[in-house]
């Protein structure tokens, strides 16, 4: 019913194009190909690894290899970056977050990280300003991790070999999680004298149906292993291997980025907006989104598609 209307307001209007100026995407260098096979490219990101398997997806690969993919400095400025360039590039539709090498991550580079709390600012005598400095720090963290949960595309993160402390963090900001069977678990802060701070506590808890389970990895910062973390409602899927793994993950991807921008955004930015508030807010909050978004021409093609029983998607404008 309210597909008939659009469709006949639509047909009577005339709709002007905007004419937008953008920085070149990060799929720019391959947006104008079909992707009747894989392409790739690089980035100048020393931590991360960036690739286009098919067209309007991108992978995102931690690409520290030799250390475990360990976050150090560099990596918390580049995720960030990355993350809010690929909210904006309308050529992108659907990300993939993996890791490079043994494991998906080791969490923090402590190591790298380690002058941050000896620094001359964190020497001082002064508990306020060393609080104050601290509290700074661990917000600009959180903002990168924050940076993968806003992005407006979604994000799927496939996992194998170990996913500790912030690498726990990190998934937990995505979508979508899939793993491996050999792939394991640990929110390590615990064993390491302080509690997670970049979104473990906040954000697990609501996207996981055993709470039980999830104050018992956290207090305890022992290892949960592929089967437990999908029954505990972690990863949606394991897989036998990283082959098998990654087939589906980008055949996930490309059903995801075949589907309206327009729906599959509004979904995205609705299911994180329910999250944080109550079902009365979520629903005015759609009365407010959908008064404008079934107006676009995607409801017109879509539901065309849909009446016809076309076996392919229709094609979809960016966004």
């Amino acid at each position: 019913m309210v597909a008939s209307v659009i469709c006949g307001l639509m047909g009577r209007l005339a709709v002007r194009k905007t004419p937008v100026l953008r920085i070149e995407s990060l799929a720019g260098a391959v947006s104008n190909r079909m992707f009747s096979e894989k392409a790739t490219y690089t980035m100048s990101y020393e931590t991360l690894d960036i690739t286009s398997p098919h067209k309007h997806i991108l992978h995102v690969q931690l690409n520290r290899p030799e250390k475990l993919n360990a976050m150090n400095k560099v990596f918390w400025r580049e995720i960030l970056d990355c993350f809010r360039e690929i909210s904006d590039d309308t050529d992108i539709r659907a990300v993939i977050l993996t890791g490079a090498g043994r494991m998906f991550s080791a969490g923090l580079d402590i190591q790298d990280m380690n002058d941050l709390l000896t620094s001359q600012v964190t020497k001082k005598s002064d508990v306020a300003r060393r609080a104050k400095y601290l509290q700074s720090l661990i917000g600009l963290y959180q903002e990168s991790f924050n940076a993968v949960e806003k992005c407006q595309k979604p994000v799927i993160s496939a996992i194998h070999g170990g996913c500790i402390g912030s690498g726990v963090d990190l998934i937990a900001a995505c979508d979508i999680r899939y793993c491996t069977q050999d792939a394991w678990f640990q929110v390590k802060e615990v064993d390491l004298g302080f509690a997670p701070d970049l979104g473990t506590l906040q954000k697990v808890p609501k996207g996981v149906g055993n709470n039980s389970m999830v104050r018992e990895m956290i207090y305890t910062a022992r290892k949960v292993e592929a089967g437990e973390a999908k029954g505990m409602g972690l990863v949606s899927r394991v897989f036998p291997n990283k082959e098998a793994m990654m087939s589906e993950v980008e055949r996930l991807a490309e059903s995801i980025a075949s589907k309206s921008p327009v729906a599959v955004q509004g979904c995205k930015f609705a299911l994180n907006y329910s999250r944080d508030h109550t079902v009365s807010e979520g629903l005015k909050f759609m009365q407010c989104w959908n008064m404008t978004m079934l107006q676009s021409e995607d409801v017109i093609k879509g539901s065309e598609a849909v009446a016809k029983r076309e076996e392919k998607p229709p094609h979809f404008s960016k966004l």
